[in-house]
């Protein structure tokens, strides 16, 4: 089994901060690319950051400038500090790693639950 707790959502004030954490764990042989996602309700969900094994990292448009994307390979975590939060930045949050089991086989992308991060203005 394998899975991804988020923690770190909440409510903020435009202009103020959060940050979040995603933990893996389980039977994992090795992480590749780890991220996080966003999605409104009834809309699909959109990309946030990701993060490569070799710390290559890519934003959306959305958290360009004023987010910044992290990872711990030896704790297997994945944080995202949001910074200058706008009421635009509301959604729930949901982080993501491809990951492959013990013993190696295929990679697959596993989800969190979502964690609801609400700005108001």
């Amino acid at each position: 089994q394998v899975q991804l707790v988020e923690s770190g959502g909440g409510l903020v004030q435009a202009g103020g901060s959060l940050g979040l954490s995603c933990l893996a764990s389980g039977n994992i042989f090795s992480i590749d690319d780890m991220g996080w996602y966003r999605q409104a309700p009834g809309k699909g969900r959109v990309l946030v950051a990701t993060i490569t094994s070799d710390n290559n990292k890519k934003y959306g448009d959305s958290g360009k400038g004023r987010f910044a994307i992290s990872r711990d390979d030896a704790k297997n975590t994945v944080a995202l500090q949001m910074n200058s939060l706008k009421p635009e930045d509301t959604d729930v949050y949901y982080c993501y790693a491809l990951i492959k089991k013990i013993p190696p086989g295929p990679q697959f992308r596993y989800w969190g639950q979502g964690t609801q991060v609400t700005v108001s203005s």
